[in-house]
């Protein structure tokens, strides 16, 4: 008499379970990207296609500005539910993909020309790495490389930066780790503190990209700037697989597809904006200051060590590393 229950249930838990696959689903994503910016106008029209193409089963709900916290507490978010995803400073996601940190090599990457020709090899693997770590990767942009930013005295050498009271992100231990090789203490704070702390002396010197640090207004209160890219930094935009998954097919195709187009097009238009940020910072009366030729060396000798670091405690795969310097042995031989 209980084999014809039994069967029903079966019979409604698959029923169930095929209606939450082509059910619509609208996805919240968090960002710290203020409304109206180059990103958000992006995204949203990304948003509006893949809810025509997939005839509304897929929307978007976006949460900009910050609005529900910096990125740690969208992580947290994600996990309990309350948010499917987040555009992101790809080293919030450091714990899901250690290998994310072949972009933050220090002193590696010389110019634009070098990253581009390394991101066509290295992007997928990267993706494919998220996506074991429980995130689906749907873009990937630049927010291009960093330099160090003070607002009160220049910092050419490693001695001067010893000297200063030094931001690091309070979600990045690697970047902690890393200014401890060059003999720093960092103080860790949130994004959204940093102009405030910058405001009352609690930090002088921070590292940010030329459009992050308009952007955020950072750059009112820098007076100088090192002119010594230090590293590549991206945003990426996620959503967790176990959401990601519920959805049919055919649709994820889709979303991947519009939102790859929509990341190429962020990724162009930030190498140009970044470009013309240099312009106006230097316009602004910001002083650049570059490090002479010993220091230099002495820079590089640090970064190197930290970047070695890396690769012996296990963080960064020693044969993604291989491949990478073999990519820019290419491109430099050319």
């Amino acid at each position: 008499m209980y084999k014809p229950i039994s069967q029903l249930i079966c019979l409604l838990f698959l029923l169930f379970s095929s209606i939450t696959i082509v059910q619509g689903k609208t996805f919240k994503i968090a960002t710290l990207s203020p409304e109206g910016s180059d990103w958000m106008q992006k995204m949203r029209a990304g948003a509006k296609e893949i809810k025509q193409k997939t005839n509304g089963r897929v929307k978007f709900k976006f949460y900009p500005g910050g609005v529900m916290g910096d990125d740690q507490a969208v992580l947290r978010k994600i996990r309990i539910g309350q948010l499917h995803g987040g555009a992101l400073a790809g080293g919030s996601l450091i714990k899901a993909n250690s290998n994310y940190s072949i972009y933050s090599l220090i002193l590696t990457y010389k110019n634009q020309g070098e990253i581009n020709h390394v991101r066509q090899t290295i992007d997928p693997i990267i993706k494919k790495g998220f996506e074991k770590g429980g995130y689906t990767i749907l873009g990937m942009a630049e927010s291009g490389f960093v330099y160090s930013m003070s607002s009160r005295q220049a910092i050419p050498n490693v001695e001067s930066l010893r000297k200063q009271k030094v931001w690091a992100p309070s979600n990045d231990k690697t970047g902690q780790e890393t200014l401890q090789s060059f003999g720093v203490t960092a103080i860790p704070l949130p994004y959204g503190d940093v102009l405030a702390a910058l405001q009352t002396g609690l930090i002088d010197t921070v590292a940010m990209s030329p459009i992050g640090a308009i952007a955020l207004q950072w750059y009112t209160q820098i007076k100088y700037i090192t002119d010594m890219p230090l590293i590549y930094s991206f945003g990426i935009l996620t959503i967790n697989n176990k959401s990601f998954k519920k959805i049919k097919k055919e649709d994820q195709k889709i979303i991947r597809d519009i939102m790859n187009k929509v990341f190429i097009a962020i990724d162009s238009t930030n190498r140009k904006n970044n470009s013309e940020a240099l312009k106006v910072l230097k316009k602004s009366g910001i002083q650049f200051v570059k490090p002479s030729s010993s220091d230099y060396k002495d820079w590089q000798r640090l970064a190197d060590k930290a970047n070695k670091e890396l690769v012996t405690s296990g963080f960064l795969d020693k044969k993604l590393v291989k491949q990478v310097e073999q990519l820019l042995k290419e491109y430099r031989q050319k």
